[in-house]
């Protein structure tokens, strides 16, 4: 019986010392996981033109002649990813999402790039922002109505409220009471317009 169990345990310890090895060949794969040197000194996710030399690579134009602009293409070297800063791309506007919920919304737009920046991708992309656009409702406005006029509604009327507007109407503000609780809520920019727009 010992002599039938030595020859498993050894054929066992075999199987781990070989499951083992296959493991560490896959895991090594033949290919190098080592990290280029340039990318410790890339920014992550920084502008495009803020990257250092060591990032980049660019054609150099042998032919120029000193004292006269010339165009180098450049490209960023592989593994480093930047970004082109707002001003250099202009995106469409929405004006049927929501600008105030919780949490915020955002919305698909296709942005174009400037015809002054050079790119090396497509010039048109997609991206995804935040609501952010205006009714022209002002809040000094709307604070000053809920302040004056407030027991009459006149406040939830010009944010386009007109529900509570006529409630606010027939039940004089709510004996005073929802004409206070409405200062407090539009003067922190709680209550908005009923359209879903920010103030201006």
């Amino acid at each position: 019986m010992a002599g039938g169990v030595l020859p498993l345990r050894g054929l066992r310890a075999l199987c781990r010392v070989l499951l083992f090895l296959s493991q560490f060949c896959i895991l090594s794969g033949g290919e190098s996981t080592e990290i280029p040197p340039y990318v410790m000194k890339c920014p992550s996710n920084g502008l495009c033109s803020r990257l250092p030399a060591d990032c980049i690579d660019c054609t150099t134009n042998f032919s120029c002649t000193y004292g006269k602009p010339v165009t180098f293409d450049c490209a960023v070297k592989p593994s480093v990813t930047c970004v082109l800063p707002e001003t250099d791309y202009e995106c469409t506007n929405s004006t049927s999402c929501m600008t105030v919920s919780c949490p915020r919304q955002r919305y698909p737009a296709n942005c174009t790039v400037r015809d002054h920046v050079h790119c090396l991708g497509n010039r048109t992309f997609p991206k995804m922002l935040y609501c952010n656009w205006t009714g022209g409702y002002k809040w000094s406005t709307a604070l000053a109505l809920s302040i004056t006029l407030g027991g009459f509604g006149a406040d939830r009327f010009y944010l386009g409220q007109w529900r509570e507007g006529l409630g606010k109407l027939f039940s004089f503000g709510g004996l005073g009471i929802w004409t206070l609780i409405d200062v407090l809520l539009i003067g922190v920019g709680y209550v908005g317009p009923a359209d879903g727009s920010l103030y201006i």
